[in-house]
């Protein structure tokens, strides 16, 4: 018996990257909630409302709004490898999206200056795929990079399928076929 793992095949599909969508992008949805909670603090506290030991059960609606948008955020992950991008969603039913990277037509980054600051941006795909024409990672970290290993993915694929993208011009010429 040997013991010895044979080098993977050219067509082995390995990871390059894996991420979530940062939880900034929800900043001013947090902001709101907290602004909410204090509302309540308030009208409990200094109102003094005759049921203000109910009303402090009332920060259970900006707590579970907060939860449930974090639970809804940190469960979206995404999985670049060498051969697909795989984006998974949902919490309590998960759905599976791949994309085979021969299929991404374009990508562009864009970083605005308050993810910037904190070392995030944003890259949308634009695909051929059918059931999903664009693909947006939002507020990802080390996007630059992600960029690159994407594009070099994408070109390593084509070349490996063979697989070539063609535009076709679709404006009218004036000439017609009778």
């Amino acid at each position: 018996m040997n013991n010895e793992s044979s080098p993977p095949s050219p067509s082995a599909e390995t990871t390059l990257w894996k991420g979530h969508t940062s939880q900034l992008v929800h900043f001013w949805y947090y902001f709101f909630c907290i602004v909410i909670a204090l509302g309540i603090g308030f009208g409990s506290t200094v109102v003094a409302l005759p049921t203000a030991g109910l009303s402090y059960l009332a920060l259970l609606v900006p707590l579970f709004m907060w939860l449930i948008r974090w639970w809804i955020t940190k469960s979206t992950s995404y999985e670049l490898t060498t051969q697909r991008l795989k984006i998974g969603t949902g919490i309590l039913n998960r759905k599976l999206d791949e994309l085979e990277l021969f299929r991404v037509k374009d990508y562009a980054m864009d970083q605005p200056l308050f993810l910037r600051l904190v070392g995030l941006g944003n890259l949308t795909l634009v695909t051929s795929d059918a059931s999903t024409p664009t693909v947006a990672m939002r507020a990802i970290a080390n996007v630059e990079d992600v960029r690159e290993k994407l594009r070099t993915a994408v070109q390593s694929e084509r070349d490996r399928k063979r697989v070539r993208e063609m535009d076709v011009d679709s404006h009218d010429d004036g000439m017609t076929i009778a």
